[in-house]
């Protein structure tokens, strides 16, 4: 597991254990909550409430977002397990706009008196923050949509799934790697349900059942004789599905170039173990790269992290408006380059989409968290930066007047706002697999899997690795390669794409664990692509010292 995986699950974890929890310290007994399995008409009815107390203390727009949200992960090492975690955290948040200025105020006791008291210390909030409001908050309009619901499409509830039968998952992939010569594997399962009503002044009435799921493992392969080792992760990718994803079908392996077998719409969690123990030996008998440019060929599951850090948040607006600054700084896209409407951010064949609805993915939703359903958009159209990502309170920036529908929250207990919606690289329009792809590259690199990263605080310098990378030499895949990383500027990585293989090769990778704002939130969000290729990209060495 990586470190930033192990942070966020360990932390998320923690968090739920303390409840209850009030704002301003508000003390609640938990026999006194109300059932967090309340139907809807039940939860419309306190979602009333709170509009009612609201309107009349003199609110012009109130939300109202009742939530459940639990969790369960399931880790093991070797032949233990490490730990089995179930956690729940319910609760409501309500938000307010009062003398055109943003209240927020969140309670788990979610009772009529509570929602009375919740939704005045909003109002009380707003009012007192409206002392300093500059300018009154212009929030875009957005359709009364009444009644009505979205649920993942799942096939199985992996909640519902016996605990014995994940961990005779996790421990049977253990044993498949250790069978393959691992020295040591940790495996996990983590899942997400978050059940979410919301209820606005405006009319909408949303009720949504969100899951997702998370496998994966870390595998390392020890030297002896030299001390070295090595350790490959899994290619598994964390989805926007139930427990069905590791229900492995043949069908939805990939052999890809350096009889490499990766996995798209469900996983083998097993199989890839054994393969994780296998290359992680074939990774420390590897050649290590001669630094200098090389074109390199980059697969889907390499290719997502570096969409995400160099495309996904230098778009998001408040980034660009230098209102957001946490977690790697804020954007070089300045409004001046999206308003001359022929900014060159990369080749002609670079189309980015932001897409809010996709099937399958992380951030996929009927509606955001402020009532606006969700929706597809062109961020990059034939290499031109064309948008940015937006809510209801920042269009009006840009002169647009509907909301691009990507506002999000972590939890009933946490303000919403604007995060990041799925961001994928369209798959190019002509017939195009990797290996054809391979076959017109002379003198470069094919990266699988991602890694470390850096990026400045523009997030327009980065250095990406990567877990396997395959010399190509005349077209030909000649051998792995270790100890690379490839360096270059956003907008001159993107310009040197010059292939992107077709729509057969497009396949999903995401993260779980995107952290924004101040406090900190998490966001779970897909980026998708074809295998791409960059020509002429900068390789260094990173297993050489000065």
């Amino acid at each position: 597991m990586k470190r930033r995986d192990f942070i966020q699950i360990a932390g998320m974890s923690a968090g739920a254990m303390i409840l209850p929890f009030t704002s301003f310290g508000e003390s609640v007994d938990p026999m006194r909550l109300l059932d967090p399995l309340m139907d809807t008409a039940e939860k419309k009815k306190l979602a009333d409430i709170a509009l009612n107390t609201t309107k009349s203390l003199g609110a012009t727009y109130t939300d109202v977002r009742i939530g459940r949200y639990l969790n369960q992960f399931v880790s093991t090492r070797e032949k233990k397990v490490q730990g089995i975690a179930n956690t729940e955290s319910f609760g409501v948040g309500i938000r307010v706009i009062v003398n055109g200025t943003w209240g927020f105020a969140a309670s788990n006791n979610v009772t009529a008196d509570g929602m009375k008291k919740t939704a005045e210390r909003a109002v009380a909030i707003a009012k007192a923050n409206s002392k300093f409001q500059k300018q009154p908050v212009q929030l875009a309009a957005t359709p009364s949509y009444g009644e009505v619901s979205w649920k993942t499409p799942i096939k199985k509830n992996g909640f519902e799934v016996p605990v014995k039968e994940k961990v005779d998952l996790l421990m049977a992939t253990n044993a498949r790697a250790m069978e393959k010569g691992a020295t040591f594997i940790n495996s996990q399962i983590f899942m997400v349900n978050e059940q979410k009503y919301f209820a606005s002044s405006e009319g909408s009435y949303i009720n949504q059942d969100i899951y997702r799921i998370l496998p994966g493992f870390n595998v390392t392969v020890t030297d002896k004789a030299s001390g070295t080792f090595k350790t490959r992760s899994s290619f598994s990718s964390p989805v926007g599905m139930g427990y069905e994803y590791l229900d492995a079908r043949p069908e939805d392996k990939i052999q890809s170039p350096g009889d490499i077998i990766l996995y798209n719409k469900s996983y083998d969690i097993i199989e890839d173990a054994g393969n994780a123990a296998e290359q992680a030996k074939q990774i420390l008998a590897a050649k290590s790269v001669e630094p200098g440019k090389y074109d390199l060929v980059l697969e889907p599951s390499h290719l997502w992290l570096t969409i995400h850090e160099s495309v996904g948040h230098p778009t998001e607006l408040d980034r660009v408006l230098g209102y957001e600054a946490n977690y790697a700084g804020t954007s070089f896209l300045t409004l001046d380059k999206w308003q001359s409407k022929n900014f060159k951010f990369g080749s002609e064949i670079v189309n980015i989409k932001a897409d809010k609805t996709e099937v399958g993915s992380l951030g996929a939703v009927g509606y955001d968290d402020e009532g606006v359903k969700c929706k597809q958009w062109d961020i990059i159209k034939d290499g031109v930066l064309v948008n940015y990502q937006a809510i209801r309170d920042q269009v009006s920036i840009l002169g647009q007047k509907e909301s691009h529908g990507c506002c999000y929250s972590q939890s009933w207990a946490d303000v919403q706002f604007q995060r990041m919606a799925n961001i994928s690289l369209q798959p190019g329009k002509k017939e195009l697999t990797p290996a054809q792809m391979i076959a017109g590259v002379e003198k470069g690199i094919y990266i699988v899997k991602d890694s470390s990263f850096s990026i400045d605080q523009q997030r327009y310098n980065f250095q990406f690795g990567g877990v396997l990378f395959f010399e190509i030499k005349e077209g030909k895949i000649a051998g792995m390669l270790k100890d690379v990383a490839y360096q270059a500027n956003t907008q001159d990585f993107w310009n040197s794409c010059a292939a992107i293989c077709d729509q057969r090769d497009y396949r999903l990778g995401g993260a779980f664990n995107d952290g924004k704002g101040q406090p900190g939130q998490s966001n779970a969000v897909s980026h998708g692509s074809a295998t791409a290729r960059f020509n002429g990209v900068n390789v260094i060495n990173t297993g050489r010292t000065i």
